[in-house]
């Protein structure tokens, strides 16, 4: 794992606010949040053995992000910290109905450099997996996606944030997980059904992705694996806050992928994790745990 990690501060709100507007009323959730370690957090919670690459300033917020990772079982040797800037930081609001805006400082995470991540390659080589996302430098993503496939080690790219994204860092994809906006921005193609989801999945694949998994929200997940495309249906849930969803599933399916699952096993696995998350408020501690989720699979067979 390499990737984000801040403090999220969550304001409830009945609505999102229209620019320029104020809307009170809400309650904060203090939270830890950041791409990369919601997703080391999701992965650890269903059973992985995960370590982090990433990060962080050199104050109480850094060290706080630290001991909780550490305490939760993830290998943190490879977090590191720098006195130069803050630990990141989201500001968050969430609507009555679980939508989100989401506006992030990110701080040291922008301060990790290849030359840093570089002494932690050992890391990398070690993993079943690898799962990267855009928080942190460019640069440092297409070292470590490159390291990967030195190693023979499996990619997972979550293009989030969205940001243009080269043939290149594609082609070192080999499982690339776009959402629907940030799949339209990558492909220069609207999203907005199952049949524009194929064809944004189709001209990345083009470019040189492995194969892509779009999350589409409530319409589910459509996966292009070569030229199959595959449609998994969303499971019905009634949400409360959609922040950390995509980094529950993109977590889990690292999970399914790393314990010799296909597609077809590692989706419903990822999309469960990231429907029970929409079930709770905050990041991490949205993310649900092996049993819950095995649970809720197991109550919607019957």
């Amino acid at each position: 794992m390499i990737g984000s990690a801040n403090v999220d501060f969550t304001v409830a709100l009945s609505r999102l606010p229209r620019p320029g507007e104020t809307v009170s009323g809400g309650t904060l959730l203090v939270n830890h949040g950041g791409k990369g370690a919601n997703q080391a957090v999701a992965a650890r919670r269903l059973g992985a053995e995960v370590r982090m690459i990433g990060c962080i300033g050199a104050d109480s917020s850094g060290a706080q992000i630290h001991a909780r990772l550490a305490e939760q079982g993830i290998g943190v040797e490879g977090l590191m910290s720098v006195s130069e800037a803050a630990t990141g930081t989201a500001l968050i609001a969430v609507d009555a109905e679980g939508r989100n805006q989401i506006g992030v400082a990110p701080g040291a995470n922008h301060r990790l450099t290849v030359e840093m991540a570089q002494a932690h390659e050992a890391v990398i080589a070690w993993a079943e997996v690898l799962l990267c996302q855009l928080e942190v430098p460019l640069v440092v993503v297409r070292w470590a996606l490159e390291t990967a496939r030195r190693h023979e080690v499996p990619t997972i790219l979550n293009p989030a944030p969205a940001q243009p994204l080269d043939d290149e860092i594609l082609a070192l994809a080999g499982y690339l997980t776009p959402n629907e906006g940030e799949a339209g921005a990558l492909s220069g193609r609207p999203v907005d059904d199952l049949d524009s989801a194929r064809e944004a999945a189709e001209r990345l694949a083009a470019r040189g992705a492995g194969r892509v998994l779009v999350t589409l929200g409530g319409r589910g997940i459509l996966a292009l694996d070569g030229g199959t495309a595959l449609h998994f249906p969303a499971f019905p849930i009634t949400p409360v806050d959609t922040t950390a969803a995509g980094d529950a599933f993109n977590g889990a399916l690292a999970v399914g992928l790393a314990a010799g699952g296909d597609l077809e096993q590692a989706v419903p696995l990822a999309s469960a994790a990231a429907a029970l998350a929409c079930t709770k408020r905050g990041a991490q501690d949205s993310l649900p745990y092996r049993a819950d989720v095995e649970a809720y699979l197991l109550s919607l067979r019957r």
